[in-house]
């Protein structure tokens, strides 16, 4: 019966203790997504909210010319932190008709304004979706006792959304002059007087990109060991130069490259991932093909707050390789429409919009496409791409009409087929899947359609592969049996009766 007994109580505290660790690791777990959400941080404090880089815009001062007395960079980095600290607590409030936050960046006076409108917005059931995207503050004033700053902050560029009753009323994107005084209370710089002294619409103009001269017969590339992991541990320079010898070899001039916002560091982008990209055009070049480089890949927020985050990761890889001659064009997303449902249509589109601007304000001479997953999608937002790119992975007996329909529609954009294939998998999971000979013979068919209709192509892709990440097609063995065999050359490195048709011989010949 002791020994019993003793059983019992170790049996209680084994329990106990695994219901304690759980707890600890529940509310690490808790914490590190409150962290980690770019939604609502609302009912954060001053210094939570300095911890987290949550809104990232473009910011350049003019040089320092003040009245009073000189301010040195410590106190200018301070002051610039509070400043936009400020701005995205504002953002937050007037996004959740809460006023969290507000006092820690807002004098008594200044902040009476502000929980005023907040009142009547939320009266109203009035919610505003809103950032700004670029500042150029002039500090006009500094106090000889260092405790007031005066600012005006020209060419703020401002994004907004307005709901009311949580439907859309008004979208606009805005270029406004702010005056601006602070004062240092506590050790932080808050806004006492804020006003908005010129606003008019935005505008973004860029000249015309020539297009006439691309030729672009492509597939979409990863390495057969390391598909969705390119720039990771196990990146190979040789393994590179061996495949991109073999495309180059087969007739094609062109890979599609795939950047992952989160693998390369979000907004902080990781030197180690950009090297690894240099070195991957380098090589490129070095075989003389070209790169479609496709951005934003497995991200898919598009939340307004997210959006400086967005730029500054943007703005690093473009700004790194603008001049590589390896750099064909800049894709924006990979199926970006897939999203529609889960984030909103109107979401997506104001994020690709604005980030096409974007890319093309630090890059002016490259073409910008979007990946669209088919056709139906293809002629959104064709006025402001340079090329249509789209995916077909549907009925070919249908391809020529739905090509005929977007002719009609995009008459004046180059047209590439970005993505096409047909897996060969016939197995337990699909017994009556394809085979390599369907395989080829539907390589041979697309690409007697795409000589028909004067169509640019990147067909995927080069190799079959072992093993296919849970966030490409979901868990279900159907679906990643079949994502494992659409390639040209099998698991064994055996060139699959399809490699026949990686190409079109005659537009091939041309070409050279």
């Amino acid at each position: 019966m002791v020994g019993l007994n003793k059983n019992i109580l170790r049996t209680i505290l084994i329990i106990s203790y695994i219901m304690v660790i759980a707890l600890i690791i529940s509310g690490l777990s808790a914490v590190f997504s409150y962290l980690n959400t770019g939604a609502d941080r609302s009912s954060m404090l001053h210094t939570e909210i300095q911890k987290v880089e949550q809104y990232m815009p473009q910011l350049v001062w003019e040089p320092l010319q003040n009245e009073g007395r000189p301010m040195d960079n410590e106190n200018l980095n301070a002051l610039q932190n509070d400043y936009l600290d400020a701005w995205y607590v504002k953002q937050i409030a007037y996004k959740t008709n809460k006023t969290a936050g507000i006092k820690d960046y807002y004098t008594d006076s200044a902040r009476k304004n502000l929980f005023d409108f907040i009142a009547l917005n939320k009266a109203e059931d009035i919610t505003i979706d809103a950032t700004t995207l670029k500042h150029h503050p002039t500090l006009e004033f500094f106090s000889e006792d260092g405790q007031l700053a005066v600012i005006t902050d020209r060419n703020v560029v401002e994004y907004k959304r307005v709901f009311k009753a949580e439907q859309l009323v008004l979208e606009t994107t805005e270029t406004s002059t702010y005056k601006m005084v602070f004062l240092l209370e506590d050790g932080f710089w808050r806004i006492r007087h804020l006003v908005k002294e010129h606003s008019e619409p935005y505008t973004f103009d860029t000249e015309p990109i020539n297009t006439a001269n691309l030729d672009i017969k492509g597939i979409n590339y990863y390495p057969q060991a390391n598909p969705w992991d390119m720039f990771g541990d196990d990146f190979s320079t040789s393994i590179l130069s061996k495949d991109f010898d073999i495309i180059k070899n087969a007739g094609l001039n062109s890979v599609r490259i795939f950047v992952q916002y989160e693998d390369f560091g979000k907004a902080n982008v990781k030197p180690e991932k950009l090297e690894k990209l240099k070195q991957t055009l380098d090589l490129a070049e070095a075989h003389s093909l070209k790169v479609v480089l496709t951005l934003f890949d497995f991200y898919g927020d598009y939340s307004v707050m997210d959006w400086t985050l967005n730029q500054h990761h943007a703005e690093t890889i473009v700004s790194t390789f603008k001049n590589h001659k390896a750099l064909l064009a800049w894709d924006i997303k990979n199926e970006p429409n897939l999203d529609f449902e889960s984030r909103g249509k109107p979401n997506v589109i104001a994020w690709l919009d604005n980030m096409i601007d974007f890319v093309k304000s630090v890059d002016a001479s490259h073409p910008v496409t979007i990946g669209w997953s088919n056709t139906q999608s293809a002629p959104i937002l064709k006025d402001k791409v340079d090329i249509v790119s789209f995916h077909y992975y549907e009925n070919l007996e249908l391809l020529n009409d739905a090509i005929k329909t977007l002719k009609t529609e995009i008459p004046n954009k180059p047209l590439v087929l970005q993505e096409f294939g047909l897996s060969s998998y016939s197995g337990l999971w699909k017994p009556y899947g394809a085979s390599d000979e369907d395989q080829a013979n539907y390589h041979k068919k697309i690409q007697e359609h795409i000589v028909a209709n004067n169509l640019q192509f990147m067909s995927w892709t080069l190799y079959d592969f072992g093993k296919i990440p849970k966030e490409v097609v979901g868990r279900l063995p159907w679906r990643q049996n079949a994502q494992k065999h659409f390639g040209f050359i099998d698991k064994n490195g055996i060139r699959k009766p399809s490699f026949l048709f990686i190409t079109n011989k005659k537009a091939s010949a041309q070409q050279h």
